[in-house]
């Protein structure tokens, strides 16, 4: 078996050469809260999901999606008891590499697992063009040296090979580096989108996002009215020979909102005959609006759209958010009285529904 090739020995690591040329870093930028040995930390069992199960499918059909080769190698990067792999795919061999050997053993899709620690060697322990595909699922964060990572899973890949990178908004804070921690959503998204591009060894890199959809009712954190875990993944694959590959699938969700703007026009001039959200179409119902010092209604009720999953709602997070007003959304709300539709804001899912009118 061909061996490893070692990188640079001359002068570091790449990402300490980062750290030293690059003023887009500080030279504290990939250390953490917890410097403790991460083998030691990672020795206790957690056999529990990071995610919500919303979350989770949305990884299953994304990797699902992602894979088209006919019973690839993958590599499990940074893996533990569940590798989030569709049954469908058929791999033929699939390797974890992890920190837990109680985890990795018990994950029924691996076919065989390594102990390894990429902090302390980010060096990997396979041949040169060995994988179809390497997966991270939320665990980009933890690493403390990526530029050499990345440029190690370049390496084992076959020409034409995926490498594909999950993340999402939870995290072991003390294990996760600072220039995570302190950055938003959107920059973790650039970093590592940088982490690709640095060496020019990959594609371009493509995006994917799931926010704002409501949180699964069977959740542990679902009376709090806050949207499911959001999904971002960032993948590329190695650059080299590939005509013989078909080209992979569009990662973008699906969707049909916003609608036409002329057919959005027609269905807001029709709402006071139909009563129904013109964005999702399903029955507004009644609600009556709170009669306080601090409202300024002159109506008794109104009609609002209490649909969680109206694309309207679930888009108005991300929109909120853009403009400095993380944690809200809106509902689509129709005022008979002045034949008037309009939005009405809420900081959870909760907010308004105990002035439903049955």
């Amino acid at each position: 078996m061909e061996e490893p090739r070692a990188l640079k020995k001359n002068g570091g690591s790449s990402t300490e050469k980062v750290l030293a040329d690059d003023h887009l870093f500080s030279e504290d930028a990939f250390s953490r809260s917890d410097e403790s040995d991460d083998s030691i930390f990672y020795t206790t069992d957690r056999f529990v999901q990071h995610l919500d199960s919303l979350a989770l499918a949305t990884v299953e059909k994304l990797i699902g999606d992602l894979v088209i080769e006919e019973n690839p190698v993958i590599l499990d990067l940074m893996a533990s008891w569940d590798s989030h792999i569709p049954s469908s795919l058929r791999p033929q061999r699939v390797v974890g590499l992890g920190l837990n050997s109680n985890e990795l053993s018990k994950n029924p899709a691996l076919t065989e697992w390594c102990l390894h620690d990429l902090n302390k060697n980010p060096i990997l322990p396979f041949a040169n063009d060995t994988f179809d595909v390497v997966l991270n699922v939320v665990s980009v964060d933890y690493m403390t040296k990526p530029f050499d990572v990345f440029r190690e899973v370049n390496r084992i890949l076959k020409p034409g090979g995926l490498f594909l990178v999950i993340f999402s908004s939870r995290m072991f804070e003390q294990k996760a580096v600072k220039i995570w921690r302190q950055s938003s959503e959107e920059e973790r998204i650039l970093l590592v989108e940088e982490f690709f591009s640095r060496d020019g060894t990959f594609t371009r890199p493509h995006l994917f996002e799931s926010k704002g959809k409501p949180r699964p009712k069977d959740d542990k954190y679902a009376h709090l009215g806050i949207p499911s875990d959001p999904i971002y993944a960032v993948y590329a694959e190695k650059k080299g020979d590939m005509r013989q590959q078909r080209p992979r699938p569009s990662s973008a969700e699906a969707s049909e909102y916003p609608p036409d703007p002329e057919e959005l026009r027609r269905r807001k001039e029709a709402v006071k005959h139909t009563l129904r959200c013109p964005h999702c179409e399903l029955t507004l119902r009644k609600w009556e609006v709170p009669q306080n010092p601090f409202t300024q209604w002159d109506v008794d009720f109104m009609y609002v759209c209490f649909n969680d999953e109206c694309p309207y709602l679930v888009q108005g997070w991300e929109v909120m958010k853009q403009q400095g007003n993380s944690g809200i959304s809106y509902r689509f709300t129709y005022n008979s009285y002045r034949d008037r539709c309009l939005s009405v804001p809420v900081p959870h899912l909760h907010a308004l529904k105990e002035g439903i009118i049955d």
